[in-house]
Formats: structure tokens, C-alpha cells, sequence
């Protein structure tokens, strides 16, 4: 796992299979994007068996194949489609061509896994919801900075045990390296990668619904800007939004491409979450100039104040979750309407936002 790179931040956890050896199998098509490997992961240790890839770059799937040697090289996505094994596809390929590919995946009969954003319009998001609507598929997101996070996980164990009481708030802080020389053409694409608020900005979003309990929100605000990376005019590198909830909790977060090579990690990433009883914050991929290991979170109440160091702690059992749902047609790992909620209000939020300079 690289953890300087986001691109390629694959986290690797235990091993807690929740189905015997076969009985779940599953495929990648579209390889544009690292976190595919993360994913893979997690429903590998799972007990998921991935069986085929499938990307129209053979470069791509030779280093898929070196990671993941025992899988099979598909011809093409029908190849994939056509085998009744498969139950799942998972895909991080282009932003704005996800949406198209998990319309054939339901079509085809499978449930669908992707990354973050998992569109870019809402001209797709309706298409999505027929589609899955029509055929009964699932249409699940890689929100991975809460589901690959044992801090944010831990964090929303405090939170169900009424440990700082109602949320009220919760606040953000995703910035990330860009690492220019080692991205795609297409990242730099404003129509390919959706803008800075629909792409990373879906991890916070996701995080206040979860947190707040909240089913909707409302866009109060949202700014973007590109401040330092002119050569690169579709770029955007800062993005703010302010959300007010169905449920009157707040929330403020921000977003960017400005982590500075210094920084051990890709990304500060931390989350602070303000209840009626108390506060929580989340530093999840290190401690600044303290520790180096992420996962660390903090809480005061009214009882104390806490220091929980959680990594190895509490596992990733969303991937577990899935696996089942698939397999019950239960909704246990989240909700189908979380998960286009969520790519809605992002995209509004990209859509509504003022530009800086």
C-alpha cells in the first residue's frame, strides 16, 4: 500500500470471511483508478473469489494480474456478463463512464460495486435509479475514507452508543496530494472526473449523512477555485460546501489538491463531530508530527476525556456486509437510497458552486 499516494491507497485488513470458499465470486472491469485495488481487497477478505478482469488496456490488467495472480484475464465485459457465477462487479474505471457500465452490469444481472464518484450528472443518477429500479440490482459505492477507515468506523460506534449524545455538526477535512506526473490525462478532465466537490467531496458528504442520521440535505453553499495549478485549467484544487440536513444538523467541509510534499501521507483527512453531549475527532491517516500511524481518534464528554488508538481494532466489515446483501437482498451494508443520495447532493453541491480565484 502506498500511502504518499491516494491514487493507489489500497488498505489491506484481516482476513473475516463471512461465506465459504466459492460461494460469493465476483469481477473488476475498469482499472482507471487505484481504488480498485482497495476494494478487491476488502471483499477478497471478505471471502469473495475474484475470478476475471476486464480493461481494454492489457497494461493495466498485467499489473492487476501481478497483484492478484490467480485471477483470470476476460476477452471483453460480456465474457464477464455471460458467466451465471458471477454475482458482483466491481469497477473504478473513468469517472463519467461509470454510470454507463453499471447500467449493463444490472442489465446483465449483477450487482454493481463502484468508486467514488459513482457519476457525474444527474442526467445519469435518474438512469441509475430506473435501471436498478427495473432489474432489482444493487448500485453500491466505494465512499472508502468511512468504509476503509477503522477511525471513521470506530467514530460511528461512539456515536451509535450515545457516547457525545444528538449530532449536531460534523466537519471535514479532505485535502489530497496530486502527484500531476502520475495521473491520467483524464483527471484533469472537468468533464471526465465531475469537479472537485462531486469527486472527493462525496466522501464528506457521505460521512455527514452517516453520522447525523440524516436522509437529505440542502446546499446552503459551495465554493470552488484552482489556485495553484493554472497549467492545468479544468482542475480544480480547493472546493468548500456548507449542508444543512432534513434533520437541523449542520455541516462544513472542505476539499483539495494542496497536501504538501512534506507530508508523510497523501492526506491530512480528519473529521470533527460536535453532538449535544460531547465531541469526537477523527485523524485518520496519521498524527501530525506526532505519530505517523493513522486511525487515531479523540473524544471529550461528560465523563472525559479519550484517547482511542484503533488501527487492527475494528476491522472492515462493510465489504462482509455487502457480500450478504448480495447474497439476502438485504441492505445492511447501506442503502441504496444512501448511496444515490449522496451522489446527488454532490453533484448539486458542484453544480451550485461559486468559483474563486
Amino acid at each position: 500500500m502506498n500511502k504518499s499516494d491516494g491514487m493507489n491507497y489500497a488498505p489491506k485488513g484481516k482476513p473475516n470471511p463471512v461465506v465459504a470458499p466459492g460461494e460469493f465470486q465476483f469481477a473488476a472491469i475498469g482499472l482507471d483508478h487505484g481504488h480498485v485495488y482497495g476494494m478487491c481487497n476488502g471483499l477478497i477478505e471478505a471471502g469473495g473469489e475474484l475470478v476475471y478482469v476486464y480493461d481494454p488496456d492489457p497494461e493495466k490488467v498485467g499489473r492487476f494480474l501481478q497483484q492478484y495472480p490467480q485471477v483470470q484475464a476476460a476477452l471483453s465485459e460480456a465474457e464477464i456478463f455471460a458467466d451465471d457465477r458471477i454475482q458482483l462487479v466491481a469497477s473504478a474505471n473513468i469517472t463519467s463512464e461509470r454510470c454507463a457500465l453499471g447500467l449493463r452490469v444490472m442489465r446483465a444481472g449483477k450487482d454493481y460495486f463502484v468508486d467514488k464518484a459513482p457519476l457525474t450528472t444527474l442526467e445519469q443518477l435518474e438512469d441509475a435509479k430506473r435501471v436498478a429500479a427495473e432489474t432489482g440490482r444493487k448500485y453500491m459505492v466505494y465512499y472508502g475514507e468511512r468504509l476503509h477507515c477503522e477511525g471513521a468506523l470506530f467514530a460511528g460506534q461512539l456515536i451509535e452508543q450515545g457516547a457525545i449524545g444528538r449530532v449536531v455538526q460534523v466537519m471535514g477535512w479532505g485535502p489530497h496530494r496530486v502527484n500531476a506526473p502520475s495521473r491520467p490525462e483524464w483527471f484533469f478532465q472537468r468533464e471526465k472526473y465531475g469537479g472537485i466537490l462531486c469527486d472527493i467531496g462525496s466522501h464528506q458528504i457521505e460521512q455527514f449523512l452517516t453520522y447525523t442520521g440524516a436522509k437529505d440535505a440542502t446546499v446552503v453553499q459551495s465554493r470552488i477555485a484552482n489556485y495553484h495549478h493554472k497549467q492545468y485549467p479544468e482542475l480544480e484544487d480547493y472546493g468548500d460546501v456548507m449542508l444543512t440536513g432534513d434533520n437541523g444538523a449542520a455541516a462544513y467541509f472542505r476539499v483539495d489538491w494542496l497536501t504538501p510534499d512534506g507530508l508523510s501521507t497523501w492526506g491530512d483527512g480528519r473529521t470533527l463531530i460536535l453532538g449535544t453531549d460531547g465531541y469526537i475527532e477523527v485523524r485518520k491517516y496519521l498524527d501530525l508530527a506526532r505519530h505517523p500511524e493513522g486511525d487515531q481518534v479523540y473524544m471529550a464528554n461528560q465523563e472525559g476525556e479519550y484517547h482511542f488508538s484503533v488501527k487492527g481494532q475494528v476491522g472492515y466489515p462493510f465489504f462482509g456486509q455487502l457480500i450478504l446483501d448480495c447474497m439476502n437482498r438485504t441492505e445492511s451494508a447501506m442503502t441504496q437510497e444512501h448511496a444515490f443520495k449522496v451522489a446527488e447532493l454532490s453533484v448539486l453541491s458542484q453544480n451550485l458552486a461559486i468559483r474563486m480565484e
